[in-house]
């Protein structure tokens, strides 16, 4: 479980922008930021490193109890930072604002310190990982395994399925050759087809039952 960070407007989550990074590749990074009043809120998000990264939004209202999500991507970079280590630091404002206030209703001057409003500061550290390391697999690389496993275990249900339907086609076909042979046993005459034909008749009829519900049964391949 991740920590969050928290004043008396609003509770971050997580408590620091941690990037998977790789080379030449954009990254990403979701803050969860949550209105801890029954106030409206407007938040503004800073960075010593504003060409690396995009914030969206950047700036915005929170309603009184309400969430807001901002994604921060990191942009793709050319070369590894030393050791791995990120000196970025973000800063997200916040502050109360009139009820019903839209973000784009709100003064140039919302964020300025003065006397006559308060405006509460949150600075994030930002964390690099590794693709190598354990904190390197993210909940997308979670989501793939699991959808892996249950294709694979599809396919192998798939496979048993037909199996099992080729056998039940194959016996399916003998029954049908032997009936052959009895009919035309029968048309010479020969004695104590009757009953024999009455049991490989009921025997197809169940046979065929069942090729019939695993054919229903069978999920659709592509």
């Amino acid at each position: 479980m991740t920590a969050s960070a928290s004043n008396s407007l609003i509770t971050v989550n997580p408590d620091e922008l941690r990037f998977q990074f790789e080379l030449e590749k954009q990254t990403y990074c979701d803050l969860k930021v949550l209105n801890n009043t029954e106030n409206y809120v407007a938040f503004k998000v800073k960075t010593t490193s504003p060409k690396k990264y995009f914030v969206r939004p950047n700036t915005g209202v929170v309603h009184p109890w309400d969430l807001c999500i901002i994604r921060v991507t990191l942009q793709a970079q050319q070369e590894y930072p030393p050791d791995m280590q990120c000196k970025d630091k973000f800063l997200l404002q916040s502050t109360i604002v009139n009820p019903n206030t839209d973000v784009d209703d709100l003064p140039p001057d919302t964020f300025n310190k003065d006397g006559e409003k308060s405006i509460e500061d949150m600075k994030l550290r930002v964390v690099y990982i590794s693709p190598m390391s354990p904190q390197g697999s993210t909940e997308d690389d979670t989501v793939k395994n699991s959808t892996q496993k249950l294709d694979a275990n599809s396919s192998e249900t798939v496979q048993r399925l037909k199996e099992e339907r080729d056998a039940y086609v194959l016996q399916s076909r003998q029954l049908q050759q032997e009936l052959d042979i009895l009919k035309r046993r029968n048309r010479r005459g020969d004695s104590g087809f009757s009953f024999t034909f009455a049991v490989f008749v009921g025997l197809i009829g169940l046979l065929c039952g069942l090729l019939l519900k695993l054919s229903l049964s069978s999920p659709p391949t592509e």
